[in-house]
């Protein structure tokens, strides 16, 4: 299992295009994903990363505490943390709402803004990924914006086809929610922290940097393979052979938790997520994820979230998560 994948796949992201901008320079606005935008996809977002897809064109974009990007067609931003952000033909232009500039679609479908003086060109979708978890260790990792020329990217085909196809979709007026724009959207964040991982030098930890290293990478491949595995500090440090206390030491510095504390909170988050999603016993997935009984996983469960995993299923059924 890619542990990248998987802690991404854990945050039970939902995906999704709501706005369409074609904008003619000059121009300057100021954006921010709302849950609002998200209200078709999913209730009650607590995390959200807002992105900008560009078709075609280019801009500036600014965010608090970043120097200014300059972002080109074929490329997307990523905003992990769903800051406030200026987007610009140009410096030094006077930012007005993205919010006032908005034409709701008269038939229901993708809003769209069209702006600007009349120059140059930009073709732009935003869209984000949400989530109703609060809480993610790599996200939490992650710069304020994250820039991908998925011209680059290790699926560059699949994605140029998802964005022409959410292009033609744009253009012929439909409202651009499918399957394949949630994985489009999934598929953008992936790409973009993987690139991101490459830039991070020897002197900064955070479990990117863990998971780059050789031997706590290994052992968080190992950990995220089969979370019903019963690892000891002791195995997973021969396997990526090193001593107990150098691993252990190693894993805390760069993680910022000791490993089976680390491997104990991944095998609840997974039994949540699958609390939400199957309809497995809750022995089952007690066992699924290496308990050894159902009131094990139970006390586990109550003592990170608060309550009983039965409640927590009945709660989400009814919508109350």
């Amino acid at each position: 299992m890619d542990p990248l994948a998987e802690v991404l796949r854990s945050v039970r992201l939902t995906g999704g295009v709501f706005l369409e901008m074609h904008l003619t320079a000059p121009w300057c606005f100021t954006s921010k994903v709302t849950a609002e935008d998200c209200r078709p996809f999913l209730a009650v977002p607590a995390q959200v990363i807002g992105y900008h897809v560009i078709i075609g064109g280019r801009f500036l974009l600014n965010v608090d505490g970043m120097p200014p990007l300059e972002v080109y067609g074929g490329e997307a931003i990523l905003l992990p943390r769903n800051d406030l952000h200026t987007l610009a033909s140009a410096p030094g232009l006077e930012p007005t709402s993205a919010d006032d500039l908005i034409q709701p679609s008269p038939s229901g479908g993708l809003a769209r803004v069209v702006h600007g003086g009349g120059g140059e060109a930009t073709h732009l979708v935003c869209g984000f990924l949400a989530s109703e978890e609060a809480y993610n260790p790599l996200i939490a990792t992650l710069p304020k914006a994250l820039k991908l020329d998925f011209r680059e990217s290790a699926s560059r085909e699949w994605v140029e086809a998802s964005v022409r196809f959410a292009a033609k979709e744009l253009m012929e007026g439909r409202f651009a929610s499918s399957d394949v724009l949630s994985r489009l959207s999934e598929l953008l964040l992936v790409e973009a922290v993987r690139k991101y991982a490459l830039t991070l030098d020897d002197e900064k930890g955070g479990w990117l940097k863990g998971l780059r290293d050789s031997h706590v990478g290994r052992a968080l491949t190992l950990m995220h393979h089969d979370l019903s595995t019963h690892w000891s500090a002791d195995a997973l440090a021969r396997e990526v052979g090193l001593s107990r206390s150098a691993f252990s030491d190693r894993f805390m510095t760069l993680v910022g938790m000791p490993p089976i504390r680390y491997l104990s909170f991944w095998r609840l988050q997974s039994g949540k997520l699958q609390l939400r999603e199957t309809t497995k016993t809750i022995s089952q997935i007690a066992h699924s994820v290496g308990y050894t009984s159902e009131e094990a996983f139970s006390r586990a469960f109550k003592r990170e979230f608060g309550i009983p995993p039965a409640h927590y299923r009945d709660r989400a059924s009814d919508g109350d998560l």
